[in-house]
């Protein structure tokens, strides 16, 4: 705010005038008493949490064991040693990375429950002014669940941030890091589907050999094709019983190994030596070195389980993992070590169903394939999810959200990415027909989504927890010693299937940039083309034009100021609604907006003028529905606006007071009951209860004149109350901008192919904002412009 400041000591009057009529809301945005605490829970809903999400969280990470050998050794085993240095290494991967790592570090830093990149960048976002979309005000961190903390100036956290903030493509590169590691993670929501019901359909040619694999195949795809045609019923219904369909898995590949273990080979438990480790590495030359692709499959999952926090407490996933999950899985890796040990020809051929015990082969293939399903929902909903934050970012074209689930705010459908996943799937499974490309292929995208995180994770220790930065140095130097190492590993298979996510990520990752880039450009050019208060002033009242009975609704992208799209409304046609409301709907880095804080109403200039703006501001979880009720809440808090509005001309006030500053629950409540009792003759559709209006108001610091709460309002509100009553009975019309942007002639090629091409086709076949919005087209009105960038 202070470059503000400096900024308009050089401005002329006309800005003066713009910000004493049409200031940002800071008065209306007051701070509730709420604030986020972490909810305790007993043990006991601990331990059934614990349970609970097994089925949600470690379903990805749990059917590994069925392809890690597979993917290690494609060509078979010479040296009995060398499975006992591979065992090492997935051992101290598996407790280096989704143990130390992820489990004790990176699920703390969870946006208020939620995990995933997008929560990494969303707590950046509140901690340093990097948002690529300059809508960022104070206002917003007066929000309950907004919660950042406030540097020391000259402290290390401080001057991390400031050397972010100086410049933009600082910003730009770290958004860049974020989409990258999405885009990665889509390509996850492909290939697990892909390899892990194909690795549990793989079981059936251990009981029929000369089974042709095409036959294997048919079997994945057919399930595939039946997972995600269930997806539109969600998650919360179709996944009722995953976990204990996990936990059975979890049992039975925990005992497997402890019968493989004594019925074979105890000696491979001196893995855990990390010698073996040592001589695996240096002895293994380049094929031992490009191994370690396939090695690094066993701690495949590790992101879905960050991304996948949103449902359960970090203490309950902490638990569920290190008491039960972790040694299941140690267990075993240590039981197929043993048994290939003696069993070396069958590595190449499904270890893991060799190794089971006859007389439990198909109850195992049955709860294999199931679990592997399971794995998968988890994935395709993480999927859905991030397309979801990515869409609020500004990120990603307009595509329709469905919730489906009242009970879980991030449980959403998205219909169309679905059926391009389903496709995908579908071509990688028939293309590639074996597992081993398809685990290059999966290694590649584990891998770098986790750089990403680890890129994050750095600027959250040093900007949100504030640790030393040789804490930091020490976390930063074993993670990518670990990541690194295996990054190094799956560029040796990049032509062997490792280029599939590299090509899925890249077009993913072209279609949000270029969608950001237009939504960008369209947010600047409402920005410097706004219209001054002067010239709203100088039409008067009637603005210059005839005032028809009804209700305009202009939809903008600014929190503050008139958009263009007004001024071109009024310079094309003679008339306009006797009321005009400016709705922004705004997107904030924060994981969800309580309902009470959600609404922001304030007056636009003098009351004859009858303008008002409402800001409608959303959490990157939250879904806004344009329909009847956002129109009644909208509404609802004009009503009160129009009654608080009219209090506070009744009252004095020896401090400074905001419409909307301290207010207690009570007086808060006496007034909402007051404001529906007069006004319900003209507001029947108004809901009883807890206002939308944010909650604080200094009713309590006020002295009131002969008015009282109880008392009948003055004949101006009830005036003013029936005008907008019967405006909105006369018509309420939606006005949208039509903005097309297109580039300049002298542009360079790749901004003409980016912007007239891509970003056109893009445009054309997403959803438009009155779809998104729900609104009738008999009272939709569209004002086009044209934008050259």
């Amino acid at each position: 705010m202070d470059s503000v400041n400096e900024t308009s000591e050089n401005k002329g009057s006309m800005w003066d005038l713009d910000q004493k009529l049409d200031q940002p809301m800071d008065e209306e945005a007051g701070k509730l008493k709420n604030a986020y605490r972490e909810k305790k829970f007993s043990a006991l809903l601990l331990l059934r949490l614990a349970f609970q999400s097994l089925g949600v969280v470690y379903g990805d990470l749990g059917t590994s064991p069925l392809y890690v050998f597979y993917n290690t050794f494609p060509h078979g085993v010479e040296n009995p040693d060398d499975v006992i240095g591979a065992l090492s290494l997935i051992i101290y991967s598996l407790t280096l990375v989704p143990l130390l790592k992820y489990v004790f570090i990176v699920c703390r830093a969870n946006d208020n429950g939620q995990g995933g990149t997008f929560a990494l960048y969303s707590l950046l976002c509140r901690h340093a002014n990097v948002n690529s979309i300059p809508n960022r005000h104070r206002t917003d961190e007066d929000l309950t669940t907004y919660s950042r903390f406030r540097f020391h100036e000259k402290s290390f956290a401080d001057k991390t941030r400031q050397w972010l903030e100086k410049h933009s493509y600082r910003k730009n590169v770290l958004l860049l890091l974020v989409l990258a590691g999405t885009c990665m993670v889509i390509g996850d929501g492909i290939l697990t589907p892909a390899i892990s019901v194909l690795s549990a359909s793989g079981g059936i040619k251990v009981d029929h050999p000369k089974m042709s694999n095409d036959v294997v195949v048919l079997v994945a795809v057919v399930i595939l094709v039946g997972l995600f045609s269930l997806q539109h019923y969600g998650t919360d219904k179709v996944g009722w019983l995953f976990a204990p369909i996990v936990l059975l898995w979890f049992l039975m590949i925990g005992g497997i190994g402890i019968f493989n273990i004594w019925k074979y080979d105890s000696s491979v438990l001196k893995a855990f030596s990390p010698v073996y480790l040592y001589h695996y590495l240096k002895g293994g030359g380049k094929d031992g070195w490009t191994s370690l692709g396939g090695i690094m499959l066993s701690i495949t999952g590790t992101e879905a389980l960050f991304a996948d926090l949103a449902h359960f407490p970090v203490l309950a996933v902490q638990i569920a993992f290190t008491a039960f999950v972790f040694p299941c899985l140690l267990l075993a890796y240590s039981g197929q070590a043993a048994y290939l040990v003696n069993h070396k020809e069958h590595v190449v051929d499904a270890a893991f169903y060799h190794s089971i015990p006859d007389s439990i082969y198909w109850p195992v293939f049955i709860v294999a394939t199931s679990a592997a399903i399971v794995a998968s929902q988890a994935t395709i909903s993480a999927t859905f999810s991030i397309i979801k934050q990515a869409l609020a970012l500004g990120c990603f074209p307009r595509v329709k959200v469905v919730h489906t689930s009242k009970k879980f705010l991030g449980q959403v459908y998205i219909p169309d990415i679905n059926w391009i996943l389903m496709i995908l799937c579908i071509v990688v499974t028939a293309g590639f027909r074996n597992q081993n490309q398809i685990g290059n292929a999966y290694g590649t995208a584990v891998v770098i989504v986790m750089l990403a995180t680890t890129f994050l994770m750095i600027l959250i220790m040093l900007l949100v927890w504030r640790w030393h930065w040789i804490l930091v140095l020490i976390f930063t130097a074993l993670s990518l010693l670990v990541e690194l190492t295996y990054f190094s590993a799956v560029l040796f298979k990049v032509d062997q299937g490792g280029w599939v996510p590299l090509v899925i990520a890249g077009v993913f990752l072209l279609v949000m940039v270029v969608w950001h880039y237009g939504t960008v450009k369209r947010y600047e050019f409402e920005m410097h083309s706004k219209v001054s208060m002067a010239w709203i002033l100088g039409l008067g009242p009637s603005l210059g034009l005839v005032r028809v009975p009804g209700i305009g609704l202009v939809y903008t992208e600014l929190a503050s100021g008139v958009p263009s799209i007004f001024s071109h409304f009024v310079t094309n046609l003679p008339a306009i609604h006797s009321v005009v409301v400016f709705v922004c709907v705004k997107y904030l880095p924060v994981y969800t907006v309580p309902e009470d804080e959600r609404f922001l109403v304030k007056r636009i200039g003098p009351k004859n003028f009858h303008m008002f703006r409402c800001v409608a501001r959303y959490g990157y979880k939250d879904l806004h529905k344009k329909d009847e009720d956002f129109e009644k809440k909208l509404f609802h808090n004009l009503f009160v606006f129009v009654r608080l509005e009219s209090m506070m001309e009744g009252c004095t006030d020896s401090e400074e007071y905001s419409l909307y500053g301290q207010q207690t629950a009570e007086s808060r409540d006496c007034l909402l009951d007051n404001t529906n009792a007069m006004s319900s003759e003209y507001e029947h559709t108004i809901e009883s209860g807890n206002s939308i209006v944010p909650a604080n108001s200094p009713l309590r610091h006020l002295s009131f004149r002969p008015i009282s709460l109880g008392q009948t309002s003055s004949q101006n509100e009830i005036d003013e109350l029936e005008f907008l009553n019967s405006c909105r009975d006369a018509g309420v019309v939606h006005i949208m901008g039509n903005t097309v942007i297109k580039a300049r002639k002298d542009s360079r090629l790749y901004k003409k192919i980016a912007v007239d091409y891509i970003y056109a086709f893009l445009r054309k076949i997403c959803r438009e904002h009155s779809v998104i919005f729900n609104v009738p087209h008999e009272s939709l009105l569209n004002v086009g412009q044209v934008l050259y960038v």
